[in-house]
């Protein structure tokens, strides 16, 4: 990108290139032309060989795991484009939908006793909630991780959006002395304006780890919002914002839970049923994320946010639910194991997230929940001890935006939205109970319905907007920005007078 200054840091050399300086001062003679950015490359294409090994591993890895919870049998997974009379097609009768109406209450004790204060709630059904949560679907976190070590690699001068950022390619080494064959490099780009008054607000995404000029991948086909990406809205504002590349904290497969930090933990033994999955353990690098970002001068660390969509609107919803110091998420088109109910029948299942394709999100202990035989007897969605309006009202008092979009457009209806506003709704009571707002809808989580897409339930902590776009939040981020603008008390900059 044209007016950019790279400053570069390698193997303890450190030395600057300057690239051209365009208008910023007359050069002696006219600048070759630049060389087009490289076409990046798909980061889910592999050789058959790759892919068959890979497969291998992760279907080893899953039988090791349903040895270990005695199962004999699971249920197979819905099919989201079944063929005609497929038994395990997906349902999207909403009449079929709720098989176990009644969820677990989010205000009541194992014990049976209701939860009528906030500080009955800070003191004693959090914890259970968060125990519960940790032990039965996402997994807990071993007590002693290693240390992670931060290097800033890069620092560029250059532009998002037509606005001067400042951005650094950080690495988050982690170490593995007690494991040297396992490897983990946290990769994080974090871009700031240039031109700041004073500290930022920041929005973590989860993704690729890309900076400002990097290519990035795109799925052929995909059609771009009519909207300017996040980053530019975000910076456009006064925000700043960081990638942290999620494959660099644990791979999303099972063959990699002997890799990554799950595996550097383990000292690449395979995991035990109550050990954290991928969507834990992205959680866990974006806290370190977040530790680096606290030593910046230039971030304001007590408004920063987190956000990821799909499988990483999961992520962004359980680092939000486990790590307080994240003032704010958006939590975008996130489905089952998101905020997406368990116990609706509805899309995706609990036995997608149990089979080998996406078990190792989760912690092994939930794979029990798919078992149709098993020393343990069969279990389905009602036996789980908790649900997602519950992961959510972990978030309150502070804001959580619920974002989707609308399945003419590519968010498909595999996602649940009916389902995951109902799950909203029944969160809400949790944040009226702490002091803050809910989405202002009083209806009984049972019957309540979808609003129209593009109705902005924004006045309170916890909100809600479908807009008409696809798989993304891109559409939605402006909404974001000004619900959290006016929560924060952020000023985005004056608007710099035109010839300026």
């Amino acid at each position: 990108m044209a007016n950019s200054v790279r400053l570069l840091a390698l193997a303890g050399l450190a030395f600057f290139s300057f690239a051209s300086l365009g208008a910023q001062a007359p050069a002696p003679a006219p600048a070759a032309p630049k060389a087009a950015p490289a076409a990046p490359a798909n980061p889910f294409q592999m050789s058959p060989e790759e892919r068959a090994r890979l497969q291998k591993l992760t279907n080893e890895d899953h039988a090791d795991m349903l040895a270990q919870l005695g199962i004999t049998k699971l249920r197979p997974g819905r099919n989201g484009n079944p063929k005609e009379g497929d038994p395990n097609a997906a349902n999207y009768d909403q009449a079929k939908a709720n098989p176990f109406p009644d969820w677990p209450d989010v205000l009541t004790l194992k014990n049976g006793s209701k939860v009528t204060t906030a500080d009955g709630w800070w003191r004693q059904r959090r914890p259970e909630l968060l125990e519960e949560f940790e032990r039965e679907v996402v997994g807990r976190i071993p007590a002693h991780v290693p240390k992670v070590t931060w290097e800033v690699t890069e620092t560029v001068n250059t532009t998002v959006g037509g606005k001067p950022v400042i951005a650094r390619r950080v690495i988050g080494h982690v170490d593995n002395s007690a494991a040297p064959a396992v490897k983990v490099d946290i990769k994080l780009a974090v871009v700031l304006p240039a031109q700041a008054p004073g500290p930022v607000p920041v929005l973590m995404m989860f993704g690729w780890g890309n900076m400002p000029d990097d290519p990035v991948w795109k799925f052929p086909g995909m059609v771009e919002p009519p909207v300017p990406p996040s980053t530019d809205q975000l910076i456009a504002d006064g925000w700043g914002y960081v990638s942290i590349a999620t494959a660099s904290i644990q791979a999303d497969n099972g063959a990699g839970l002997t890799e990554g930090i799950v595996g550097l933990t383990n000292q690449g033994k395979r995991r035990t049923p109550v050990q954290w999955g991928a969507l834990r353990a992205w959680a866990w690098g974006a806290a370190r994320g977040l530790d680096y970002l606290e030593t910046l001068p230039a971030v304001d660390a007590k408004h920063v946010g987190i956000e990821g969509v799909s499988r990483y609107g999961k992520a962004a919803l359980v680092t939000m639910a486990f790590e307080p110091r994240f003032a704010l998420v958006l939590v975008g088109s996130s489905g089952e194991g998101g905020a997406k109910p368990h116990r609706r029948n509805f899309g995706e299942s609990v036995e997608n997230l149990t089979g080998s394709g996406q078990y190792h999100w989760m912690a092994g202990n939930f794979i029990k929940y798919g078992a149709e035989e098993s020393s343990l007897g069969r279990k389905d969605a009602r036996d789980i001890p908790v649900d997602a309006h519950e992961l959510i009202a972990l978030c309150a008092p502070r804001p959580t935006f619920i974002s989707y979009g609308i399945p003419e457009k590519g968010d498909a209806n595999w996602l649940d939205q009916q389902g995951s506003y109902m799950a909203t709704v029944a969160a809400g009571q949790v944040f009226r109970l702490v002091g803050a707002r809910d989405l202002g809808d009083p209806s009984d989580y049972r019957v309540a319905k979808l609003p129209p897409p593009q109705t902005n339930l924004l006045d309170g902590e916890l909100a809600w907007r479908q807009h008409i776009g696809g798989h993304e939040d891109r559409s939605n981020m402006s909404y974001f920005i000004a619900w959290a603008d006016k929560l924060i008390h952020h000023a985005p900059p004056a608007a710099t007078p035109a010839g300026n």
